[in-house]
C-alpha cells in the first residue's frame, strides 16, 4: 500500500502540470527582486573597474572581502554560504540552529509561506479530485480554504513558537550543558550535539508530518474547524504509524538521495561562459526537484488517506451536484 500511495502521488502530480508551473512561477516572482537588488548592488560597487573584469572572469577573494566589509541590509547575505551545497547546508543549519532573518529576506520567506498557504488548498482539492478542476475552481478552493488554513497556521505558528523558544532552548543549552559539563573529548561533544539535532528534527518532522493530514482532511473532509481537522489528522497518524511513518519514510530518503546527488553536481565558486550558466542550470533543476518533492509529498499523503478512509462520504467540497461532484466519481470508480 506504502508503494502504490507513493507511486500514485507522482501520477496525480503528472497530471497537474500547471499546478507545478505555478508553484514554480511563484517561487520566481518573489526571488526576482531579491536578486535584482543584489545585483544592483553589486554592479554599483564594482563599477568599471579592474575588479569588475577580475570578478566576470572568476571569484575575486580580495574584491568579496571588501564588499562584505561594507554591505549592509540584503548585500550583507552575499556569503560564500550561498554557492551550491553550502546554500543547502547554511539553510538547514538556520532551521535547527533557530537563527533569525535579515527583514527583506524575512519578508519575502512570510510572502512566500503565505503564497504556500493560499495555493496549498487548491492543490490538495485537484490532488483529491484527480480531475481537472480548471482555473476557477481550483482559485475557488483556494480561497475558501485559505481562511480555515490561516487559523491552522495560528496552531501551527504558536506550536513552532514554542518549539523553538523553550524545547530548543532547554535540548542545546541547559540538556546539551548538563551531558558535556564532565567530557574532555570533541569527538563525544559532537556526538551529543548530533543526537541534540536528530531528537529536535524528528520532532519537527513529526509535527509536520500532523500539520499536512490536518489539511488533507480540511479539504477532502470539507472540515470547517481546523481543531477538529487538526485531531483528525492526529489520530490518523497515530491509528496508522506504520504506513503514515511508512510513506514519510519513503519520501525522506529521496529527499536524502537528491542531497547526495546535489552535493556531487552542485555549482561551485568561479568560471565564466559555458561553465557559470550549466552551473546555473543545475541549481535550478535542484530548485525544481525540490519542489516536485514538496507537491508529490501532498499528493502521496492524499493517495494514503483517501485509499484509507475515502468513500462517497469523504469527497471533497463542494455540495455535491450530479454528474460534476467528487461524491460521483468517487461511486463511479
Amino acid at each position: 500500500m506504502l508503494m502504490t500511495a507513493w507511486l500514485d502521488g507522482w501520477r496525480r502530480v503528472w497530471r497537474a502540470p500547471a499546478i507545478v508551473a505555478g508553484v514554480l512561477a511563484l517561487t520566481l516572482v518573489l526571488a526576482l527582486p531579491l536578486a535584482l537588488v543584489m545585483r544592483g548592488a553589486i554592479e554599483g560597487h564594482l563599477g568599471r573597474s579592474l575588479a569588475a573584469e577580475q570578478a566576470a572572469d572568476g571569484v575575486n577573494y580580495d574584491w568579496w572581502q571588501e564588499f562584505a566589509a561594507q554591505a549592509t541590509g540584503l548585500s550583507a547575505t552575499f556569503t560564500p554560504a550561498i554557492i551550491g551545497f553550502a546554500a543547502t547546508l547554511d539553510n538547514i543549519s538556520s532551521v535547527v540552529d533557530a537563527r533569525g532573518e535579515i527583514l527583506p529576506v524575512a519578508a519575502a520567506l512570510a510572502t512566500y509561506i503565505a503564497g504556500w498557504m493560499f495555493l496549498t488548498g487548491g492543490i490538495l482539492d485537484r490532488y483529491a479530485r484527480q480531475r481537472p478542476t480548471r482555473t476557477a475552481g481550483f482559485f475557488a478552493a483556494s480561497a475558501v480554504y485559505f481562511g480555515r488554513f490561516l487559523r491552522l497556521a495560528l496552531v501551527m505558528g504558536i506550536f513552532y513558537w514554542w518549539m523553538f523558544a523553550y524545547v530548543h532552548t532547554w535540548l542545546f543549552d541547559d540538556l546539551y550543558a548538563a551531558l558535556t559539563r564532565e567530557m574532555t573529548a570533541e569527538r563525544d561533544a559532537f556526538l551529543v550535539r548530533a543526537g541534540m539535532y536528530a531528537v529536535f528534527g524528528a520532532l519537527l518532522l513529526v509535527a509536520n508530518m500532523v500539520f499536512d493530514y490536518a489539511k488533507i482532511r480540511a479539504v477532502v473532509e470539507d472540515r470547517r474547524s481546523m481543531l477538529g481537522a487538526l485531531s483528525a489528522g492526529l489520530r490518523f497518524v497515530v491509528r496508522r504509524p506504520a504506513r503514515t511513518f511508512g510513506l514519510y519514510a519513503i519520501n525522506a530518503v529521496v529527499f536524502l538521495a537528491l542531497l547526495a546527488l546535489w552535493s556531487f553536481v552542485a555549482p561551485g565558486a568561479g568560471g565564466a561562459g559555458l561553465s557559470l550558466w550549466s552551473g546555473l542550470l543545475i541549481a535550478q533543476l535542484y530548485i525544481v526537484a525540490r519542489l516536485l518533492l514538496k507537491l508529490h509529498g501532498l499528493a502521496a499523503h492524499t493517495s494514503l488517506f483517501q485509499s484509507n478512509l475515502a468513500h462517497a462520504a469523504y469527497t471533497t467540497a463542494p455540495t455535491p451536484v450530479w454528474p460534476e461532484s467528487a461524491a460521483a466519481e468517487t461511486i463511479a470508480r
